[in-house]
């Protein structure tokens, strides 16, 4: 019988970070692929704490998961909201129209 082991939980947590990094440099165009991507990488950040607490036999990675899991919830929740009221006032998301309100 095959035991699943710390590589292949830090495997898989290596994947979903290269997707997440891939979906935020390689599509500029688009805000809401951006805002999935980056929580991606949050929770590749996620399955390592979990798994490095398993292995170590120690809460602490699991407390930093779930502080990790609020943090994004709230980012979520703000930058959909900033990006439905931005989408009501201009019509457009796109990151490049997004850009010409620095100052």
């Amino acid at each position: 019988m095959l035991s699943i082991g710390l590589g292949h939980y830090l495997t898989v947590s290596a994947i979903l970070f290269v997707l997440g990094i891939f979906g935020i440099f390689l599509n500029r165009k688009n805000i809401i692929v951006i805002l999935m991507s980056l929580e991606l990488i949050l929770l590749s950040v996620n399955l390592n704490l979990v798994a490095f607490s398993s292995v170590l036999q120690d809460l602490t990675g699991q407390v930093f998961a779930m502080f990790v899991l609020t943090v994004a919830a709230a980012e979520a929740a703000i930058g959909l909201a900033i990006v439905v009221i931005y989408f009501r006032n201009r019509g457009s998301i796109e990151v490049e129209d997004i850009s010409t309100l620095k100052g």
